[in-house]
């Protein structure tokens, strides 16, 4: 069959529905007005479009109500159905529960503002009953046909049927004649009549008059409402009865209203105000995953927060110590808080596609996802603290690794070159262990101070004692500059390898041509470890060293009696000098050697013609030791060695440390010369003698020879002449003549002579002086 033109439309096809399922409502409130007739006067139109495709053979018009009563599908129009699907149109026969009809007032209720139509459960417009008494046709009710006038309502027929009601207002369900109760004219699925009891038949017969569902298409027991003809409820000149939910023939639908969700309240309107639903969507946003956009289907702005975050994870993660550009964390914030402006401002009037219950849950939800941001930023910051801790971990194990080379570095070298770099790899150890006690550098100390003790001692594990003297005193005093609880133990156990190297450095020292190192080694020793069993073994190294070094002068059995007296007098010198020692019997036979040493050094001295040398050492011999056997005969060989260098045949002959016997020849030497003079003789007996000056001598020469050359020294009375007598032994003598106090005197100013003392004889010697002048 056709449909009118002006029929309103659902902007969605309604979904199927299962019309065997009574629905809650189904039953009329025992008050209701009977449903065959419409209460009179109350002028109420209502358009019922048939479902696509016709209803259900064994449906039950269930939505036939009469014209006041309030339709059981009228539901708010932000009402969200019970099995609301999100983004379709609500099932046309799925109102809710509990909704109130907010239209539906008693027919004698005073007129109030028309309202926006509403959808029934078809999809068609319901439309408000005129005031009482306004008379005339409604806007949207078609002129009067064939010249009938304005009829009362009759009962509309059930949605699906196409038979028009008969007069009693029970809708056909068929095409076949109901009989005259109403009842539908044939069997499911046939296109008879229902039988004549009334029953619903099978088949496309309409509803009986009692109002129960015919099964077929047949028309009610009246007809079609008078259809084109005369005297039914659509005759000729009769305008179309008012049914509920689909206008009569000639009624003019409304214009359609925006499908359910875009009118007041939904997506696409200006509906009521809801703040607390703006404030969740907001906070949704704010989670940082745009929940809000989605609650909204707002697809580009939940994209735009997606990429948002994507950026921001993508630059955070993974998390290091520097974190996140302030930047790019101030840009990310203005992101969030606009799209939560955003979110707001289109979650005010907006009407959520879920259901009330859901509705109600979304504020809190709202909240507790704002713990997905500040959960991020507690786990983010977390990791950033980790990634410093890291950073600042690795920062002190570098520090670490710089002193372990230094230490490595610096293995095996003399401590003096190496002993800044040791200190400040120690420094370092200290600082990691006290200021950062926690750290793994720190942790890892103790292992670096057993490699630092090793490394500065390993001259010691080297056995080269000198050089580990330093390294071990620098070890054993550092309790004294590093903390106890970083040191711990590890410089105790230094006191005897320090003393066994100072013993054996000083050992080793001995050997050499200096001595200096050694005496400097055993006298640390005895001051730092006085007792300690290596000051006795250096005691004895030394004592026995010294008596060893001394024996050759001590038998008379050193080939160079001079170069050992020198090395025995050194070496003396230096054990002599070693404070902590009981070293006085070694020293005391050193001395006695070094006294041999000296005398026979003279005597080989004048030996060997060193005569200038010779006197050297024996008059040092005799000024050293007065108190000598030796020192006589020390004094005649350094005179017979004066002698020997002006003459040298007075060298021949070591003079004899003994006095010959025998018969002694007077010699009288006189001083005929104005200085005093000294005269050294040699032969038998050495000597010497001192003449005083004579004050009223002059020289002999020169002038005084011109004037008086008859003069002859000594020629005066002789007892004006400074004079001396020696006794001689009969032998050869050698004589120096010199100036005395004068030493070694220049050529000139010495004569020498030699002479025969013969036994029986008395000898005169005059001493005078000439010149030039």
């Amino acid at each position: 069959m056709g449909e009118d033109p002006n029929d309103a439309r659902p902007e969605h096809a309604p979904p199927k529905l299962d019309l065997n399922k009574p629905g809650p409502g189904d039953e009329p409130p025992a008050d209701r007005p009977p449903a065959d007739r419409p209460p009179a006067g109350s002028g109420e139109t209502v358009m019922i479009r048939p479902a696509r495709g016709g209803a259900p053979r064994d449906a039950t018009p269930a939505d036939a109500v009469p014209a006041d009563a309030t339709p059981r599908d009228a539901v708010p129009a932000d009402a969200t159905p019970r099995d609301a699907v999100p983004g379709e149109a609500a099932p046309a026969d799925a109102p809710p529960r509990d909704a109130t009809p907010a239209d539906a007032v008693p027919a004698d209720a005073a007129p109030r503002d028309p309202a926006p139509p509403q959808a029934t459960p078809t999809g068609s417009f319901r439309l408000p009953a005129p005031a009482p008494g306004a008379g005339g046709t409604a806007p949207w009710e078609a002129p009067p046909q064939n010249g009938g006038s304005t009829g009362t309502a009759a009962s509309a027929a059930p949605a699906g049927s196409f038979g028009p009601a008969d007069p009693s207002g029970t809708s056909g369900s068929g095409f076949g004649p109901a009989d005259s109760s109403g009842t539908a004219a044939s069997a499911a699925g046939s296109f008879g009549p229902a039988d004549p009891s009334g029953t619903s038949g099978s088949g496309f017969g309409p509803a009986d008059s009692s109002g129960t569902a015919g099964s077929g298409f047949g028309p009610p027991s009246g007809g079609f409402g008078g259809g084109f003809g005369a005297g039914g409820p659509y005759g000729h000149g009769q305008a179309p009865a008012a049914a509920p939910g689909w206008a009569g023939a000639g009624t003019l639908p409304p214009p359609p209203s925006a499908p359910p969700g875009s009118g007041p309240g939904g997506r696409g309107g200006q509906g009521e105000s809801r703040p607390l639903q703006a404030v969740a969507v907001g906070l949704l946003n704010l989670s940082c995953l745009g929940l809000g956009y989605v609650l909204l289907r707002q697809w580009i702005g939940a994209a735009v927060c997606w990429a948002a975050t994507a950026a921001l994870l993508l630059l955070a993660l993974p998390a290091d110590a520097d974190g996140v550009p302030l930047g790019v964390l101030v840009g990310y914030g203005a992101v969030l808080l606009a799209a939560a402006a955003d979110g707001a401002r289109r979650g005010l009037r907006a009407s959520l596609s879920v259901g009330a219950a859901a509705r109600r849950l979304v504020l809190p939800l709202a909240v507790v996802l704002l713990a997905v941001p500040a959960g991020g930023a507690v786990a983010y910051g977390s990791a950033r603290d980790d990634a410093r801790e890291e950073a600042f971990q690795q920062s002190l194990l570098a520090r670490l690794a710089t002193a372990d080379a230094l230490v490595k570095a610096k293995e095996g070298s003399r401590f003096e070159l190496a002993e800044s770099d040791y200190t400040t790899a120690l420094d370092t150890y200290e600082k990691l262990a006290l200021d950062h006690p926690g750290s793994r550098a720190a942790k890892l100390v103790p292992e670096r101070l057993d490699a630092y003790v090793t490394s500065v001692s390993k001259p010691y594990t080297d056995k080269k004692y000198c050089d580990a003297v330093d390294p071990l005193k620098h070890l054993r005093g550092l309790p004294d500059t590093v903390d106890a609880k970083v040191l711990g133990d590890r410089a105790d156990g230094f006191d005897e390898p320090l003393a066994q190297s100072l013993y054996e450095c000083g050992a080793g020292e001995l050997g050499r041509e200096s001595t200096a190192a050694a005496h400097e080694a055993f006298t640390e020793l005895a001051a730092t470890f006085p007792e300690s069993v290596y000051v006795g073994r250096t005691e004895k190294l030394v004592g026995d060293g010294l008596r060893k070094a001394a024996a050759p002068l001590s038998d008379g059995s050193a080939s160079d009696p001079c170069a050992t007296t020198e090395e025995v007098r050194t070496q003396r010198s230096g054990v002599a000098g070693l404070k902590g020692y009981e070293l006085s019997g070694p020293v005391a036979d050193a001395d006695r050697a070094i006294q041999k040493g000296v005398f026979s050094c003279g005597t080989k001295q004048f030996r060997d013609e060193e005569y200038s040398d010779a006197v050297k050492t024996m008059d040092q011999y005799a000024k050293d030791y007065p108190k000598s056997p030796q020192t006589a005969h020390a004094r005649t060989i350094s005179i017979a060695a004066q002698i020997a260098d002006h003459e040298p045949a007075a060298g021949k002959k070591l003079p004899s440390a003994t006095v010959p016997g025998g018969s002694r020849m007077p010699m009288v030497v006189s001083n005929d010369g104005k200085d005093a003079v000294e005269l050294l003789y040699t032969g038998p007996v050495t000597g010497k003698i001192t003449l005083g000056a004579c004050g009223t001598c002059t020289n002999y020469g020169g002038i005084r020879g011109a004037v008086d050359p008859d003069a002859k020294p000594c020629g005066g009375a002789s007892s004006k002449y400074p004079k001396a007598t020696l006794q001689l032994p009969a032998g050869t003598y050698h004589f120096l003549q010199r100036r005395a106090g004068g030493g070694f005197a220049v050529a000139g100013e010495t004569k020498s002579s030699k002479a025969e003392i013969e036994p029986g004889y008395t000898y005169t010697n005059c001493l005078y002086v000439t010149s030039g002048l």
